[in-house]
């Protein structure tokens, strides 16, 4: 697949995608050429999931609406579960909860001393400046005022000779249980439960199969997210294994819940793109049914192009 330019992207075999990211949080493209770019690739339903924060959605919603495309009020939530950090995805919300708001502002805040923190731990490692770097690399990309992530980092130190490539920075610094990845105290999962229903939120448990559970905890974790309310399972992100989104889906049936399917996409890559994913089964009910989404865009089913 070429990547190299959005004028030669390839068009989606889905028209709907509802996981991907932006510079306001650890995206490569800015909202509006997020949104370009997915509207070139046939999208026409998408959802801006940007982590703990909405500041991507207004811009997001313009360019939206300049090329007759639907943007789904998105945002993946960090938190914990079993002291393990866990994604919750929430959907077509109310911006303006007061409680998602005040919740955001304290995990914005968190985002903020954790990168002063890995600063100072490379810092310490004989690589100074990287917070810095860091935040002049997401000036490069549009984006200046939010908390910058281990990508922006990473980039930085390729920049500065720190680290030969993006994988090697985080194989050697930034990866997790290296000396970059440091721990943030998330609010509990039950809390953002509880945040995204006053926010009116639908509510999907983010790709359960990355994070490094034995297959009873997992399970366990699906039953807990459903007896809070929770509205469906990520059974499919981006170039998942099949046998992952068959499990998945057999947890959707016994749990009653719906599904959701997204490319997770941070940045044009061959393994990942807008609309890349593979296919729910057809029995399973997805959530943007739910959604309030003009009825000119709710065909085709879950977004396979004609």
């Amino acid at each position: 697949m070429n990547t190299s330019s959005s004028t030669d992207v390839q068009r989606s075999p889905f028209s709907i995608d509802l996981h991907c990211h932006s510079t306001a949080s650890d995206g490569a493209l800015t909202p509006t050429a997020l949104v370009q770019r997915a509207h070139e690739r046939g999208i026409r339903i998408l959802a801006l999931t940007d982590h703990d924060t909405l500041k991507g959605i207004g811009e997001a919603r313009q360019a939206c609406d300049a090329l007759g495309m639907h943007l789904v009020n998105g945002i993946e939530l960090s938190c914990t579960w079993a002291a393990t950090t866990i994604h919750v995805l929430g959907y077509d919300f109310a911006l303006d909860s007061i409680p998602l708001n005040a919740l955001i502002r304290r995990l914005q805040d968190g985002r903020w001393q954790r990168a002063e923190k890995i600063s100072q731990r490379l810092a310490a490692k004989g690589m100074p400046g990287c917070l810095e770097g860091a935040r002049a690399i997401q000036a490069g990309l549009g984006e200046q005022e939010q908390p910058p992530a281990r990508p922006h980092f990473a980039a930085y130190m390729v920049q500065a000779g720190y680290a030969r490539d993006h994988a090697e920075a985080f194989d050697k610094w930034l990866g997790a249980g290296k000396l970059g990845d440091v721990k943030q105290f998330w609010p509990e999962f039950a809390e953002v439960m509880q945040v995204l229903g006053e926010a009116q939120a639908f509510t999907s448990l983010a790709h359960p199969y990355h994070y490094s559970f034995t297959r009873s905890k997992r399970r366990r974790l699906v039953a807990d997210f459903a007896e809070r309310g929770g509205h469906a399972l990520e059974v499919s992100n981006g170039p998942q294994p099949p046998e992952q989104v068959g499990t998945l889906a057999v947890m959707a049936r016994e749990f009653g819940l719906k599904v959701t399917a997204g490319s997770d996409f941070h940045m044009p890559r061959n393994w990942s793109e807008l609309g890349l994913y593979r296919a729910p089964a057809s029995d399973l009910t997805p959530l943007w049914h739910s959604f309030a989404v003009p009825d000119s865009l709710r065909e085709p089913e879950i977004g396979v192009l004609p």
